[in-house]
């Protein structure tokens, strides 16, 4: 589990078909590296890998298949990429829950820069996307926790305000117009979507759940005030 809250910047290579090198740029090695062992989860560019081999300045990790086809790691050596080591029992929650399990990928159409941020605009065509993106709704790009203030219905397209820390300090300065990135939409709105198309099950009865259903009484009596 991760929070989306970026700590540094790494470089990525692609060893064969089936193994990253991951190297941390010098300002952060300390910080990814100082507590890091075998089989700790990083999330680099929002994709949760496992650490299978520790190295002077970064780790080697597996990527299946899976992972890269969802995602955009290994598609180019030397790329930049975000970095973030797991969640601990008690540290601070300052983005919002994010798994590592990218839902698929992006492209920035446009970013321009205002007094107070950057607006960055991003489309997708991929359904398992698109169906999780909804206004003010939270969206992990390359593993960056943002917040969604505008989109189409469909979710094909989205804004988004990022703080100038947030694009100095990842590798969302060094995106171009067509340049891929990895998202993930919120895990809450994943599970909801799941009670809502399956319903409740109640003993031996079930009771359709739908979004006409959702009224303030339904709520209070399941413990929603």
């Amino acid at each position: 589990m991760f929070t989306g809250l970026v700590q540094g910047l790494g470089t990525l290579q692609s060893l064969g078909v089936d193994k990253l090198r991951i190297t941390c740029l010098p300002a952060v090695s300390g910080l990814i590296m100082q507590d890091l062992e075998i089989g700790d989860s990083v999330a680099v560019d929002g994709v949760c890998l496992t650490v299978v081999e520790l190295l002077p300045q970064g780790f080697l990790a597996d990527a299946s298949p899976e992972t890269r086809d969802r995602s955009s790691l290994g598609q180019e050596d030397g790329t930049l990429v975000n970095l973030e080591t797991s969640l601990k029992v008690g540290s601070k929650l300052g983005g919002h829950f994010v798994t590592g399990h990218v839902d698929g990928t992006g492209q920035l159409q446009g970013s321009v820069q205002t007094a107070t941020s950057w607006e960055m605009t991003f489309t997708t065509n991929q359904t398992q996307v698109a169906r999780y993106i909804i206004p003010k709704g939270s969206i992990a790009v390359n593993g960056i926790s943002l917040t969604i203030a505008d989109c189409d219905p469909a979710g094909t397209w989205f804004t988004v305000a990022v703080i100038p820390h947030t694009y100095a300090e990842t590798n969302l300065n060094y995106l171009r117009p067509g340049s891929t990135v990895n998202l993930e939409g919120d895990i809450l709105g994943k599970y909801v979507e799941k009670f809502l198309r399956h319903g409740t099950s109640s003993g031996d009865s079930r009771e359709s759940l739908t979004l006409e259903s959702l009224t303030p009484t339904f709520l209070a009596e399941h413990g929603y005030f």
